[in-house]
């Protein structure tokens, strides 16, 4: 197994990181914007103008940011490598640059390690993390030299002694109560603390390499110091292997839950104590983490086209091009409160964001014939026209990833404009 870490790119090192991206597989001869000070508005406005009468919602993804987070990231934890989480946004572009930029990735099926392999990605730079793995699967895995895969059952260990017997393994285990995470995984995956053993010797009777230990506090985790629990549950385990006779494993997988802003300092913290409490005596530690949201969330700007209006009373009611079986799935399946701002570019062009308008008391409608398809009921907005937009920031997580077809509206053909800013 090769754990070689490769170096996050430096923003401030390399002049912007810019070049570093723009021969990027899925960037490669794109137009990237720079952001004025006028910020994303004046991007908006030209790529509404360049859609005439097509109007349909897109992307505006912010590629200054992820620099300024990648790079946020090796200042704050640079002994730890980030396996992008591909499922939180597996946006090709999004890939690219963060490949590009140095970033390995956990991947979950096939498909997923396909994308990423066709980014020109090396194997060895690929976590298998899905700790139950159709057999096709890790077949897959295996004959294209994806070499570390999670587990946490019997059954799994079976499978990989058939299908990929000389693949490292970690074992992911159930350390933490995660019922405070927007998307909790406990319930799922994990062995449970009575399961570990068992599940050690059973690799052992394998004969397959258990290298090291995984867990996940849950997506989107709010409790900082779940990370302290579970890295000491994983102490416990890397003890457990030299009882048991096993060769001492290597691999500190931290997981996922991380979000960019307050949560991340107060993980940072918990994250260093935690480590340099249980395995500052560990020679050849390797240390990995799995984040998703952390990058992808704030990269992501959608904009939406108003296609109808009613006013009922005071209230204001709007329907727009992507809704809750689209982008906004995010709202019933990952929690996301989501906020918008209007874009008055047909009702009053001069004064786009509506400033110093009356608001009223709004909802906004998805564009599909079901009711549940409900942005808000609590949206406060300005008086708005049909063919005036939304722009909603902040959505990059579990939104274009999770959305469906349904109704004929297709997430999956949503564009994405490149831009770039300085901003964090």
């Amino acid at each position: 197994m090769n754990m070689e870490q490769l170096p996050l790119a430096n923003a401030a090192e390399t002049g912007g990181g810019i070049q570093s991206l723009q021969m990027a597989p899925g960037i490669n001869g794109r137009k990237i914007t720079w952001l004025n000070k006028n910020g994303i508005l004046g991007l908006v406005q030209s790529i509404i103008w360049s859609q005439k009468e097509a109007k349909e919602p897109f992307y505006i993804l912010d590629l200054g940011l992820l620099i300024n987070l990648l790079n946020h990231w090796s200042r704050h934890l640079p002994m730890i490598q980030p396996y992008y989480a591909v499922k939180c946004n597996p946006n090709t572009a999004f890939l690219g640059a963060m490949a590009a930029l140095g970033s390995s990735f956990d991947c979950a099926s096939r498909a997923e390690i396909e994308s990423v392999l066709a980014l020109g990605v090396s194997f060895d730079r690929i976590i298998f993390a899905n700790p139950c793995k159709a057999e096709s699967h890790i077949k897959y895995a295996a004959s294209v030299g994806v070499n570390l895969m999670t587990f946490d059952s019997i059954a799994e260990v079976k499978k990989i002694k058939r299908c990929h017997p000389t693949c490292s393994l970690l074992i992911r285990i159930n350390a933490v109560e995660d019922t405070t995470s927007r998307s909790p995984l406990s319930s799922k995956y994990g062995a449970l603390p009575n399961e570990i053993v068992p599940l050690l010797q059973a690799a052992q009777a394998a004969e397959l390499n258990v290298v090291g230990v995984s867990f996940h506090i849950g997506s989107g985790g709010s409790d900082a110091g779940l990370y302290r629990i579970a890295i000491a549950a994983i102490k416990a385990v890397f003890d457990a292997t030299v009882r048991l006779g096993m060769p001492r494993m290597k691999v500190l997988n931290i997981g996922g839950g991380f979000t960019a802003g307050p949560h991340f300092d107060g993980a940072v913290v918990a994250v260093k104590e935690a480590i340099s409490e249980h395995f500052c005596k560990e020679e050849g530690l390797v240390i990995m983490a799995e984040p998703g949201r952390f990058f992808a969330e704030k990269c992501f700007t959608l904009a939406a086209n108003i296609i109808g209006k009613r006013v009922r009373g005071d209230r204001r009611e709007y329907w727009i091009t992507d809704g809750i079986y689209g982008s906004m799935n995010c709202i019933v399946n990952d929690q996301a409160v989501v906020t918008c701002t209007p874009l008055a570019t047909t009702s009053n062009p001069k004064n786009l964001t509506c400033r110093n308008a009356d608001l009223y008391k709004s909802t906004v409608f998805g564009p599909t014939c079901d009711a549940f398809d409900t942005i808000s009921t609590t949206f406060w907005l300005p008086d708005l026209e049909v063919d005036d937009w939304l722009l909603f920031p902040n959505m990059g997580a579990y939104t274009s990833a999770t959305g469906s077809n349904f109704n004929g509206f297709a997430t999956s053909s949503i564009s994405t404009h490149l831009a770039y800013s300085n901003r964090l």
